[in-house]
Parts: structure tokens; C-alpha cells; sequence
């Protein structure tokens, strides 16, 4: 069973919406979700991902707080799941060499930040469909 570990800017929004619907809709057990920066270390997961949990019914952690990556991460997780470029960029500079093989994006097109945007519908949408898409990938 594969280890995977989403991460973006904060892990308040998008890394933990990603853990959190992956976890919902496969069977995996180590699904876990990270940060790049520190900005946002122990708060909790954002409201409007929050709602985005209630309104679709998806199960998740209330006490989870945002956590930076670490080096253990690294070893630790199979993929390491960039939700945007910029991220991506990050997590390879922050990576030890022997383990940026394990840093992939999410999709084939960034996850926008609802932070930012205020859509966590949007965000949601796009990351529904990239877990599907993540499901098929590890089945085959």
C-alpha cells in the first residue's frame, strides 16, 4: 500500500482537503498532509475547507493543525504530492537528493489556493476529481 503525502503553502486548506477526500474514497491508510512553510503551523484546518468536509459528507480530523514537512517525510512517504508549482519547486529544494524522485504534482494543472481565491468549491471540484484520478493510478 502506498504512502502518500499531500502537501501546499499552509496545510490548512488544500493538503488537508486532499488527505482528508483521498482518505474518503480508497481504502489507503497512510494518507497524510503536510506544509511547506511554517506560516500556518499548528492552526487548525480552515473554515471553508471545513464546510467543504460537512457539505459533502466527508469524514475528517476537527483536532488535525497544520504541520511543516520534515526530513523524516521525506523517507517516510512514497509520493510527495505537490498541489501547485511553486510548491513543487519548494519541496525539491527542501528534499535530500535521494529522495526527490518521490515529489510528483498532483494534477496536470495546479490546485488553485481557496485562501487566495475564497472558492473552496472550485478547490474542491478539481481535487475530487484528482483523487479519482490518484485511485486509478495506484490500482494500476
Amino acid at each position: 500500500m502506498a504512502k502518500l503525502l499531500f502537501v501546499c503553502l499552509g496545510n490548512i486548506c488544500r493538503s488537508p482537503m486532499a488527505e482528508f477526500v483521498m482518505k474518503s474514497v480508497t481504502n489507503q491508510h497512510h494518507i497524510e498532509s503536510r506544509a511547506t512553510s511554517s506560516w500556518e503551523h499548528s492552526n487548525p484546518i480552515h473554515a471553508g475547507t471545513q464546510a467543504i468536509f460537512k457539505k459533502y459528507q466527508i469524514p475528517y480530523d476537527s483536532h488535525k493543525s497544520s504541520q511543516q514537512i520534515s526530513t523524516s517525510d521525506f523517507e517516510t512517504f512514497d509520493y510527495i504530492i505537490a498541489m501547485d508549482d511553486q510548491n513543487l519547486r519548494d519541496l525539491k529544494k527542501m528534499a535530500p537528493s535521494p529522495f526527490k524522485d518521490k515529489i510528483v504534482s498532483f494534477a496536470n494543472q495546479p490546485i488553485p489556493d481557496p485562501w487566495y481565491t475564497g472558492d473552496f468549491e472550485q478547490t474542491y471540484q478539481l481535487i475530487s476529481q484528482g483523487c479519482h484520478d490518484w485511485q486509478e493510478r495506484l490500482v494500476n
